[in-house]
């Protein structure tokens, strides 16, 4: 493997500049490494930094985000492989700058966050659920959200608080209508 400093003073490894759309803005990636995943991308090249870094491995879901309005583990998405794609992040969840998405809001009101490291991709792998089910079963959700790990063990409260986010979701579209 090149290190970070022959890659740097090398042309021969300089890559093309690539696109992404990222929280509905487009933005240019300027020399991406071959090996660059996505997390890293989001965090050091555009400063959002709500997605966080877990296992390294896609095994904690810490690091969640939507490619293409699918929830994928953002730390081995090759960033080279999803250029011209739409990704949304944490960031990009909220609805307006006043105003929280109805799963952060949920999130609060059910009191989830303990140590809070996990939730962002909590969030983002249950928004994944209730983009495509706005009434989710307990055993739906139980199913989606069982590949994200929650080290303070707050399954419980995940749970209500997808179900009352699912609530607000559907209240608001009701007024909406």
């Amino acid at each position: 493997m090149v290190s970070l400093l022959e890659r740097i003073s090398n042309p021969i490894f300089n890559k093309p500049n690539m696109n992404l759309f990222v929280n509905g803005t487009e933005r240019v990636v300027t020399g991406v490494w071959e090996e660059e995943t996505l997390l890293s991308v989001l965090r050091e090249y555009f400063g959002l930094i709500g997605t966080r870094f877990g296992c390294g491995k896609g095994l904690c879901g810490s690091c969640t985000v939507h490619v293409d309005g699918e929830p994928v583990r953002s730390c081995i998405t090759p960033v080279n492989n999803i250029a011209g794609t739409s990704v949304l992040t944490i960031e990009g969840l909220q609805q307006d700058n006043e105003k929280l998405h109805p799963l952060q809001q949920a999130w609060i009101d059910e009191r989830v966050p303990q140590c809070g490291y996990c939730h962002s991709g909590q969030i983002m792998q249950a928004w994944g659920l209730l983009s495509k089910t706005r009434n989710p079963t307990e055993e739906q959700i139980n199913t989606f959200m069982d590949s994200i790990l929650c080290r303070c063990g707050t399954y419980d409260r995940i749970k209500k608080a997808i179900l009352r986010a699912a609530v607000m979701l559907q209240q608001s579209s009701d007024t909406n209508a």
